[in-house]
């Protein structure tokens, strides 16, 4: 049949229905203030099925057996404790061990490639300088398209969704653009360096590996700081993107302050140390690709945000992100931002304000920051449904529909995220994606969702059928999926789904429904 029953999904008026929590919201947020256990609410399938859909990729039935098993309150605990060490199931894993990103340090492969980046500009003939110019084209795109696939495994297939959830973020959050320089090659090690360990840990050590890592170094020209040549780029997204926001009350001087502090932070590719006065030795540092030369370094006195930083090199840079960090600013920024992601565009004042008191309480202590949030009623919630991006839509759509599925190609999901306007790693500006409805919801992003939605119905060949295979490949047994959802959906979808007649249509109807499209 068509799928010309449903209406376009939006608008879509907001559905009221009965949440059955046995607190208010304000005591709710009170009673977790500092703790790391709280009773559990009441949940019924529906709340269960929206709560398992916010806090990782999409509701899978495992994933909803142990919310149901554990209560929410003890599930919340356990993901927030997530180990990124923690190895994938087997299969997984072993793919992910097998990939180039995964041998050796980067800083060895960055080198090969910029061997070749070199050859492209001395070899002897046009012959060798073109063949030199494809080995590092070919390597940088190597490293991107396995540093998608790795990531898009651990989100369709790790139990820890949380912090798949969180590593998403903040990247989005810290974000670099694979199309600059040598940025392709530098992204698996970013995050998994800079932002995976602490993805569910501290945000100052987070915003520190951050600002010495040379993804980010590169991103925003950081390398290219130096004392006689200050460059202020990353200076003024540290302030306006990565910590106290566009409002947060510092001035163009303090942008121009931090940016001396920052200079002399750099990448080095060669293997050999630079050579470097004397005097300037004992200053100097490096890790890896990271560089601090202290000889392109500004070793005057700052005044940033009030207070004077006392010139003395690399050190300079910790007083300043422990100052940051510690700004209501900053605390209120972020805290907004994550709620804005997980909870609504619009999301309570109340939690934001408990997120905020909690990051400011514990200097940045991420976990304690997304607890008043995790637990509060608005976390269940139907009023404020929250429009799910590309991302979010498409890993929803294989969790839910393909869970005990491998996938085996994951090429062509990449391709339809950036065919949404969300591919890995592409976005150009340092904002990142956004977050709210209104940048998805577009009647071209609509018909763009509902084609994928035919194929994914279909079976997804594309990302399930073994390689060297031609066969169709089988759909998943739907009997355990319908019972899940079709309680929880409009009558109007109920009406349109009941009207199908094979398990394709019901798929591909159900992943275009107006339902689907939100959390």
């Amino acid at each position: 049949m068509p799928l010309s029953p449903l209406p376009p999904p939006l608008p879509l008026p907001l559905r009221r229905r009965t949440l059955l929590l046995g607190v208010t919201a304000s005591a709710a947020l009170a009673a977790c203030g500092g703790m790391t256990t709280a009773p559990d609410v009441p949940m019924d399938a529906a709340q269960r099925l929206r709560a398992a859909n916010r806090i990782g990729w999409g509701a899978t039935q495992a994933q909803l057996d142990e919310i149901e098993r554990l209560g929410w309150g003890r599930y919340v605990e356990r993901q927030l404790k997530a180990d990124p060490r923690a190895p994938m199931p087997a299969t997984i894993q072993a793919r992910i061990e097998a990939l180039g990103i995964s041998q050796g340090e980067v800083a060895a492969r960055v080198w090969t490639a910029e061997s070749f980046r070199r050859g492209g500009d001395k070899g002897a003939t046009e012959e060798e300088r073109s063949a030199a110019r494809k080995a590092y084209q070919d390597a940088q795109g190597l490293a991107a398209r396995e540093t998608g696939e790795r990531q898009l495994l651990r989100e369709l297939y790790s139990e820890q969704q949380l912090l798949e959830q969180m590593t998403w973020f903040w990247f989005n959050h810290f974000n670099v653009h694979q199309g600059k320089r040598d940025i392709r090659l530098l992204l698996s090690d970013y995050q998994d360096r800079a932002l995976r360990p602490h993805a569910l840990g501290s945000f100052r050590h987070m915003l520190g590996a951050v600002a010495r890592h040379p993804a980010m170094l590169r991103y925003l020209d950081n390398d290219q700081n130096a004392v006689r040549a200050i460059n202020e780029n990353y200076a003024r997204e540290l302030l306006e993107l990565h910590t106290m926001g566009v409002d947060g009350g510092y001035s163009q001087r303090d942008v121009q302050e931090l940016a001396r502090v920052l200079t002399g932070f750099g990448v080095r590719v060669d293997p050999d140390p630079p050579k470097i006065a004397p005097r300037f030795e004992p200053l100097y540092r490096r890790d890896g690709l990271f560089e601090f030369h202290p000889a392109r370094h500004d070793f005057s006195d700052k005044q940033l945000l009030g207070r004077t930083i006392r010139g003395r090199g690399a050190d300079e840079l910790d007083e300043v992100l422990d100052l940051l960090v510690a700004q209501p600013a900053t605390a209120r920024f972020v805290s907004r931002k994550l709620a804005v992601y997980f909870l609504s565009d619009q999301p309570p004042p109340a939690v934001v304000d408990a997120m905020a008191t909690a990051f400011q309480r514990t200097k940045g202590d991420i976990p304690s920051t997304l607890r008043p949030m995790l637990r509060s009623p608005a976390f269940l919630a139907a009023e404020a449904p929250k429009f799910k991006d590309p991302h979010r839509y498409l890993l929803s759509s294989l969790r839910a529909g393909f869970e005990q599925r491998e996938l085996q190609n994951a090429q062509p999901l990449q391709n339809w995220l950036r065919r949404l306007g969300q591919g890995l790693y592409d976005k150009q500006t340092p904002d990142g994606y956004p977050l709210t409805a209104e940048a998805w919801n577009s009647p071209g992003q609509m018909t763009l969702r509902f084609e994928i939605a035919r194929q994914i119905g279909g079976g997804a060949a594309a990302l399930y059928r073994p390689e060297g295979t031609t066969g169709p490949v089988p759909l998943p047994d739907l009997k355990v999926l319908r019972a899940r959802v079709e309680p929880t959906l409009a009558m109007s979808t109920r009406d349109a789904l009941a009207q199908t007649t094979s398990p394709q249509q019901w798929l591909t109807l159900w992943l275009s429904s107006p339902d689907f499209m939100y959390l």
